[in-house]
Parts: C-alpha cells; sequence; structure tokens
C-alpha cells in the first residue's frame, strides 16, 4: 500500500487507548477471534471488529467509504460485503482517530434546549428573514406584525396579522390574510444558519380569487412562476440545497371572490384547504368547503370539494393538470337561491362530480348531475324519483369554446342525448346543439309531472312512446337563436278509476315554433299567454282530438316555452266529461255533481314562476244541464246560458234555470281568482214570473231531504250547505210571490247571502191592494232558522186579509208598521214562536159580525188606531182607540191566533162593552149589564 494506513479501535481490554493501530501494515495484539475490519467466518458475524476504521493518508485521490468494487462470497459484519460502509476514510486530523464522546453533546444539547426555555433569545430582528422566506416561497410581498418563537413540537414562529399582498393590477385587497399563522421551520437548513419555512398553518384566513377584465386570474402567476424559479419540492430531501415550497395549510377559512373591482356575494366558508409541492414538476391542491351567499341566510347548500394537481409548464394554457370537483348533499331549494339568488321552489338532494384533465388550451371535462328525491316545494314526498345526467367534452380557454359536447340520460328504456359545441363563451356566443328523445315513455314523463304538478290523481296511468329531435343554432353573426326540431307520442293513452277518465289520443304531434312563426303564422289558432310572458321559441303540441262524451270529437293544442305554458281547447263536450279531464290534468277547477252539454272555447295559460296557478279565459255555451248542490233537495236545471271567463271575473249571461217550481232568468258574476265560495261574493241580477215561498222552504228543509234506505246502518256528518259559504249581493224581482195564500205582486229586494245569512232590504210589494216596504233576514246557520222583519204597509185592504182568513169579518182601509221575529221550519213553529209588534191605523172599516146593541147594523169604524203586542200566539191590544159614528171607545183585550176574543171597549161617562167568543161568532155584552146580548148578523 503506497499511502501510510492507520486503524481506529475501540478502548480493549488491555487498557490501550484509541490511535495509531495500524502502521506499515503491523496490527497490534487483539482479542482472540476478533475480526479485522470486518472480516469474519460464515455465520460469526455477531463479533464486533477489532479496528473499525482504515486511514489512508497522503492518497492520491479520494477513497470511497464503500469501496470500488463489490465485495462477493465473503460476507461482512452484520450483512455487509467485505468492508463496512464505513470503514475507509481519508486524512483524519492530526493522523489520529478520535472517537466523538457522544455523552458530552448529549448533555449539552439538552443544556441548550432548557436554556431556551427560561431565556429566549429575541426574534423581532428576525422578522425580515422570516417575511423574506414567505415572500421567496410564494412569490408575493408579505407582511407580518409580530413574530414569536416556538420551540415544540418543532422550531418555528407564531405569526400574527399574516397578510399576503396581492398584484395591484388585480386588486388592492390583500391576496391573503390571516390573524394566526404557525410556520414550522426545517431543521437541517436551521443547523445551516438558514430560516426556511417547511410549514405554514393559518387560522380562519381570508382568501380573495380575482377575475380581471382580461380573463387572468389572480392565482396564474403563482402556477407560472413555478417554471422560472428553482423550488424545491415540499418533502425535500436534507441534502437539497435550494429552499422548498412549504406546505400551506388553513382551517375554517373563507374564499372570497371578485370579478375586476366588485366582489361578488358568492363565496366558500368554513373552508380547510392545503397547497404544496409534490416533486420538482408537480404542485396539488385539496379543498373543502361549504357553498354560501352573503346577501342571504343559507344553511343547506351541501359540502364542495377539490383536489387535483398541476405541473410543470411554461404558461398556464399548457399547464398539465388534473382535477376533481365534486358538489354533494346540497338542497336544491337552497342551490337555486344560492345560483340565482330566489328559491325556485324544487326540493331534492343535488349531486355534482366534474373530473378535468389535459391542459387549459385543450381540457377534457366529464361531469355527472344527479337530483335524488326530486319534487315540487308544496308536494309532499312519496315515491322517490331521481334526475341523472352524464356530460362529456373538450373545452379550449384559446377559443373560449366548448367542443365534442356529448350528454346521456337514461330514461328508464329510452334515452335523451344532446350533442354539439358552444362558441365563445364569455363573448357573442353562438352554439350547434342537438337534443333527441328516443323511446321515452309516457309513464315516465308522468311520474315527473307528478312531482312537478300538483292536484294529479294518484291512480293516473299513461301508456305510449315518445320519440322526438330538438336543434338549436345561432351563427356567430346572428342575435336570435334558430330552433327546429319535430316529435310525436305514438300509443299514448291517460286512465285513471279516481276521476273516472280514459283519454285514447294515440298520436300527438310535435313541432318547434320560433320567435318568426309567431309573428307571422296567423292561420294557426293558439292560446293567448299570459302578458308577461314574452315572446320566444316554444313547443307546440298538436292539433289533435280528445273524444269528450259527443259525437263529434273536440279539438286540442298547447305549447310550452321556457317561460310558461298554453292548451286550447274547442268542441262540443259533455259537461261531466269536460270536469273529469280538468281533475285528470291536476286543473284547479270545482268538481260539481253536474251534467249536461256545453260547447266550449277555453283557453288555459300559466306562467312557471313561483308554480301560480293557470288561468282559463274563453267561453261556453251551455244547455240542458243539471247540477246538484249541497243543502238543497232537488238539482238546478239550466236550460240555457253563456259563460265568459274573463281575466278578473266570470261572466254568465242569457241564463235561463229552473228550480223550486220556478224559472229563473238573469246574469250572475264571479270575481277571479276565487280559492274557495266563502271568499268569492257573487253578483247576480235574478228575476222570475212565480216565487213560492212554501216551495223555497221544502228546497231548504233539511227535514224534506231525501235520504237512502240503508242511512240507518252508519252515522256521518251531514255534507256542508251550499249557501252555508256562499257570499251573494244582488237584485231579485218577481211577478208575483204566494206566501201560504198571501199574494204579492211586483215584488222586488236587494238580496245579500253572507255564509247563512240572508238579508232582504228594500223589499217592495204590491199587497193586499197596498204596498209594502220593508227588510227581512233569515238567520240558516242556527237550528231552527231564525226571522227577522220590520217594515210598513201603506192602504191595505182589510177585506182582502179578512178573505185570506176565509172569513169576511172586517172591512177598510189601513196603515201599519210592524217588527216581527220567529223562528222554526214550517208554519205551526212560526206562529207558535212569533213575537213582535204592531202599530195600526185603520179607517173607513166595518165590523160585519159586531153589533153594540140588538138589531142594530154592523159597528162602522170611522178610524182605530191601537198597538198590538203579538206573544204567545196572541195579540194583547194596548193603547187603542175606536171611533164610531156614535162614540169613541178605549180599546184593550187580547185576541189570539187561533181567533179567540176578549176585547173591552171602555168610554167616559157611559157604559162599555165587553166582546168575546170567536172572530167568527163574537160575543158582545154591555159592561154594566151582563144580560145584554148582541146580535149576530148573519
Amino acid at each position: 500500500m503506497a499511502a501510510d494506513a492507520a486503524a481506529a479501535h475501540p478502548r480493549g481490554r488491555f487498557g490501550h487507548s484509541a490511535g495509531q493501530l495500524l502502521r506499515n501494515g503491523r496490527q497490534p495484539r487483539r482479542q482472540s477471534r476478533q475480526p479485522f475490519l470486518g472480516l469474519h467466518p460464515q455465520g460469526k458475524c455477531h463479533r464486533s471488529p477489532h479496528v473499525r476504521v482504515l486511514v489512508i493518508r497522503n492518497a492520491s485521490q479520494p477513497v470511497s467509504a464503500h469501496g470500488s468494487e463489490r465485495a462477493t462470497g465473503l460476507p461482512g459484519a452484520c450483512g455487509h460485503s467485505l468492508l463496512r460502509r464505513d470503514s475507509l476514510a481519508a486524512n483524519f486530523e492530526d493522523s489520529a482517530v478520535k472517537l466523538p464522546r457522544s455523552r458530552r453533546w448529549a448533555l449539552f444539547v439538552v443544556f441548550l434546549i432548557l436554556g431556551l426555555f427560561f431565556i429566549r433569545p429575541g426574534v423581532q430582528s428576525l422578522r425580515a428573514r422570516i417575511v423574506r422566506s414567505i415572500s421567496l416561497a410564494i412569490g408575493r410581498q408579505v407582511e407580518v406584525s409580530h413574530v414569536s418563537l416556538r420551540l415544540l413540537p418543532q422550531p418555528g414562529f407564531d405569526l400574527e396579522n399574516f397578510v399576503v399582498h396581492d398584484d395591484p393590477s388585480f386588486s388592492a385587497e390583500p391576496l391573503l390574510r390571516a390573524g394566526d399563522v404557525a410556520a414550522s421551520l426545517r431543521l437541517v437548513p436551521l443547523l445551516r444558519g438558514k430560516l426556511e419555512i417547511a410549514r405554514l398553518s393559518l387560522s380562519e384566513p381570508s382568501l380573495n380569487l380575482v377575475h380581471r377584465s382580461d380573463g387572468r386570474w389572480n392565482l396564474e402567476d403563482l402556477v407560472e412562476r413555478a417554471e422560472r424559479v428553482p423550488i424545491a419540492p415540499t418533502g425535500k430531501a436534507g441534502t437539497e440545497l435550494r429552499p422548498g415550497f412549504p406546505y400551506i395549510e388553513a382551517d375554517h377559512g373563507r374564499v372570497n371572490f371578485k370579478f375586476g373591482q366588485e366582489k361578488k356575494s358568492y363565496a366558500l366558508t368554513d373552508a380547510d384547504f392545503a397547497l404544496w409541492q409534490d416533486s420538482d414538476n408537480v404542485w396539488s391542491v385539496r379543498l373543502k368547503a361549504q357553498p354560501m351567499r352573503t346577501d342571504f341566510n343559507l344553511t343547506d347548500t351541501g359540502v364542495f370539494k377539490l383536489s387535483g394537481s398541476w405541473y410543470r409548464a411554461s404558461s398556464l394554457r399548457q399547464t398539465p393538470l388534473q382535477f376533481s370537483l365534486q358538489w354533494d348533499h346540497a338542497q336544491l331549494g337552497q342551490a337555486s337561491k344560492l345560483a340565482y339568488g330566489n328559491d325556485k321552489g324544487w326540493r331534492g338532494s343535488l349531486a355534482v362530480a366534474l373530473v378535468l384533465t389535459g391542459t387549459p388550451a385543450a381540457l377534457n371535462i366529464n361531469t355527472t348531475f344527479s337530483v335524488q328525491d326530486f319534487r315540487r316545494y308544496d308536494i309532499p314526498g312519496g315515491n322517490s324519483l331521481r334526475l341523472a345526467a352524464h356530460c362529456a367534452g373538450r373545452y379550449s380557454s384559446v377559443d373560449q369554446a366548448i367542443s365534442d359536447l356529448n350528454c346521456q340520460a337514461p330514461v328508464a328504456s329510452g334515452l335523451v342525448t344532446l350533442r354539439g359545441s358552444i362558441a365563445a363563451l364569455t363573448g357573442n356566443r353562438s352554439y350547434d346543439l342537438a337534443l333527441a328523445a328516443q323511446d321515452i315513455p309516457m309513464q315516465s314523463l308522468l311520474a315527473f309531472a307528478r312531482h312537478a304538478k300538483k292536484d294529479l290523481p294518484d291512480d293516473l296511468v299513461a301508456r305510449g312512446m315518445l320519440d322526438g329531435s330538438l336543434s338549436l343554432r345561432r351563427p356567430p353573426a346572428s342575435d336570435r337563436p334558430i330552433w327546429t326540431g319535430e316529435g310525436e307520442t305514438l300509443g299514448f293513452s291517460l286512465t285513471s278509476e279516481v276521476s273516472k277518465t280514459r283519454l285514447e289520443l294515440d298520436r300527438v304531434p310535435l313541432s318547434i315554433a320560433s320567435e318568426d312563426n309567431l309573428s307571422t303564422d296567423h292561420n294557426l289558432r293558439r292560446p293567448v299567454p299570459p302578458t308577461k310572458i314574452p315572446p320566444e321559441p316554444r313547443l307546440e303540441i298538436g292539433p289533435f282530438n280528445v273524444a269528450l262524451g259527443r259525437p263529434a270529437p273536440a279539438t286540442v293544442r298547447g305549447w310550452i316555452s321556457r317561460s310558461g305554458y298554453g292548451l286550447t281547447l274547442a268542441g262540443d263536450s259533455q259537461v261531466r266529461t269536460l270536469f273529469q279531464l280538468a281533475r285528470t290534468l291536476g286543473l284547479p277547477t270545482a268538481q260539481p255533481r253536474a251534467d249536461g252539454f256545453a260547447k266550449v272555447d277555453l283557453q288555459v295559460a300559466g306562467m312557471w314562476s313561483s308554480f301560480a296557478s293557470p288561468r282559463f279565459t274563453g267561453k261556453a255555451q251551455l244547455h240542458s244541464v243539471r247540477a246538484g248542490l249541497r243543502g238543497l233537495n232537488e238539482p238546478l236545471e239550466i236550460t240555457n246560458a253563456n259563460v265568459v271567463f274573463g281575466p278578473d271575473q266570470i261572466n254568465v249571461q242569457g241564463l235561463t234555470a229552473s228550480l223550486a217550481g220556478s224559472t229563473w232568468r238573469g246574469s250572475v258574476n264571479l270575481p277571479r281568482p276565487c280559492a274557495s265560495a266563502d271568499t268569492c261574493p257573487v253578483q247576480f241580477d235574478i228575476h222570475t214570473d212565480l216565487l213560492s215561498a212554501s216551495r223555497l222552504a221544502e228546497l231548504v228543509n233539511p227535514q224534506l231531504r231525501r235520504k237512502p234506505w240503508y242511512r240507518f246502518l252508519y252515522s256521518s256528518p251531514p255534507g256542508e250547505n251550499f249557501f252555508a259559504a256562499l257570499q251573494a249581493t244582488g237584485k231579485l224581482t218577481a211577478n208575483t210571490a204566494f206566501i201560504q195564500h198571501l199574494v204579492a205582486d211586483r215584488v222586488s229586494t236587494d238580496v245579500e247571502l253572507d255564509r247563512g245569512v240572508l238579508h232582504l232590504t228594500a223589499l217592495r210589494a204590491e199587497v193586499l191592494g197596498g204596498t209594502h216596504i220593508g227588510d227581512w233576514s233569515g238567520d240558516f246557520t242556527v237550528e231552527p232558522p231564525l226571522y227577522r222583519g220590520i217594515g210598513t204597509v201603506h192602504r191595505v185592504s182589510l177585506a182582502q186579509l179578512a178573505a185570506l182568513m176565509n172569513d169576511d169579518w172586517i172591512a177598510g182601509t189601513a196603515n201599519a208598521t210592524y217588527q216581527i221575529k220567529a223562528s222554526g221550519l214550517n208554519g205551526p213553529e212560526l206562529f207558535s214562536s212569533a213575537t213582535g209588534t204592531v202599530e195600526l191605523d185603520a179607517h173607513d172599516g166595518l165590523l160585519p159580525h159586531v153589533a153594540l146593541a140588538a138589531n142594530s147594523e154592523p159597528l162602522h169604524i170611522n178610524r182605530f188606531q191601537g198597538r198590538f203586542i203579538l206573544r204567545d200566539s196572541s195579540l194583547e191590544i194596548q193603547q187603542g182607540k175606536l171611533e164610531t159614528p156614535g162614540s169613541i171607545y178605549q180599546v184593550s183585550g187580547n185576541a189570539s191566533l187561533s181567533r179567540t176574543l176578549d176585547i173591552n171597549l171602555i168610554r167616559d161617562g157611559a157604559r162599555g162593552f165587553k166582546i168575546d167568543g170567536t172572530l167568527a161568532e163574537p160575543h158582545v155584552e154591555p159592561a154594566a149589564a151582563p144580560e145584554t146580548q148582541a146580535a149576530l148578523k148573519p
């Protein structure tokens, strides 16, 4: 060996200290069988070597610690080859090998750490170096207000008011702001005297993402800087001299979005994100947050997750990337409010998955959308409905375009596809899209409609298939889209046992009408949409025929657009079938017990927004209609009626109907919209030739209502009376009215019916040869019904009154005022409960059955004035004054409604008379001479 060699070994049993143990090839004494430099027999690797290090002095070239060749055949110490990994060394200082004093070094380190616990050196002077280190790593200006030293669990610093400034060309606001940041240092560079950040942990930071008007984001510089700055990966080796990219993490942060100088209301809150460099050419990011809006209180917007990597490239457009985005468990109503600013009224659990691969200049997009348990907000959950679609395409940031778009949505055994391209997404957008529907079951479309439309029958079944295609194009130089397409249903039918409907529609044609066609095609009759719906392309449905119970079918056609929908029905129809059709389609309409015939020309139109009820317009000619009304004992028969459905009211003209033995003619107006009868005041003007009070009483008397023979088998509450919920005001006139035997001519009154309480005001009539005016009311909400009346009769004939009583007991003319109250369902009940007062003024009268003296003439009445109190089926005479040709009498006593008399005639200074008996056979006797008897005139 040309160079000098020396070996170092531990202190032996002979007490030799470490020193020069081998010179010129001679070895000092060693223990028996102790291997030299790790040389040992096979299987004796447990013996410790005598000499550990062989020192080569004055070597002409460096000596490898691992040797120049791999030893074979001879195993080394503990599994190594011929030489130990560290058994060769070159040029030991002073030609002596010294052992490290590990115990002394350990004690020194312990005392150093303990000293740092009690005496911490100032770190404010290092703040500039810390800020410079972070700025170098992330490429942005950084500010820190205060720095404190932290030793455990890893040496580092706690930073307060940590601010990363943004490029002024993007925003004056900071890119990142955090109140507390923990910065951990790398140990190896620290031992070299360098401050290098290994990890930045931010607590509740605020990150601003800014999109400039030229289309660039403020984070693009960070991505492009990776090519220019030689930064080592986050997990770099300890021997790496380049500064490493720190591992940046944050919890409970917030991400804001700005477009230009406007900060949007959209944000990500409760965000946990991390950013690091995987290798020399790869960066990775991870984010988990909840979407929100600052102008609304949204609590169920789901969880947004992002993870991905991008690679080193010369520009962002050429940067290879791979990202995965997920948005799960978002409530559909909250998601629509997040996107559009208002709740669109849909419910369900939204899930979106998006995968991006490639470069921004040629980016592959794959996304999946799904909504679980889709329904409208006011429709209770039932059978779950899942909507799903998958889309793929390519995006180019150079052209701002999407190409090779291919979306598919399976619908049972059918398929809906969308293919095409979209160009200039941020400018004058142009597109060429094709939508196709193939073998779509009508039952699947009905399932969707059941979750989107209220009041559809639960047992409604649809049969048939739908096929169609749609093309949507907008050339670059055009400002209007061009819609074309067509389709049809085959074997289409609707069946419902609940609504008793079976519609065989078979083929229903579909077509697309653009805005130009809407304005130029005047031959096609369409339902008039509400004025709020703008002219826009729409899907035309029909025309097609539908049988509605008449020999000739009716014609139906409709349309659907982005804003609303409409339907037209024209032709002959059976009334019952027409109501069944409305119920089958879930249209808000009454379901009366009615049948007959109608010739209709109806339009139904509505808007999608707010799910407002559709509005009916048009007209219907009714004839031979028979309708049953709750609370009436016989049906209403409508001979003819013309019904006009206007925007604000329903007007019935030319009404001719029969009820209670009378024929009624006139008009009726109802306001629109109207949710129920108790909120819809009806206005009417009705005339009849003959009005019978007894027939009206029979009409509403529940005791006279027909009941089925099996009613005793069960107990059920009676249905609500139609008039108990009705509000109506109007005018009623009759040529003749019969009230028992009383006949009234030229009757007119103002009628007000308010939920079972009837008011007849200004009731005028010609009665008993005179006139009547008064007010009457009937309260039908109590049992028995309660009646009140107040009025005046003028110049009535008392002889006609006597004729009604089948006894000519009086003649003359009278005026009277009355107040009467009674209750009951028939005449006896009314008479027995009646109370009130009558103020009577009669003159030029005669009592044919009464003579005050024998063989004298009947009693003549020049004038009679008196007050009658009606109670307990009897009339009590108060303050009566009778003027006869021969005298003036004070009259008192009682007259029962059963015609029994007990009357006293008293005059001043002379004898009076007492009249008893009956009205037909009165008995008169002097009050002072009871034996006097009046003669009865024939």
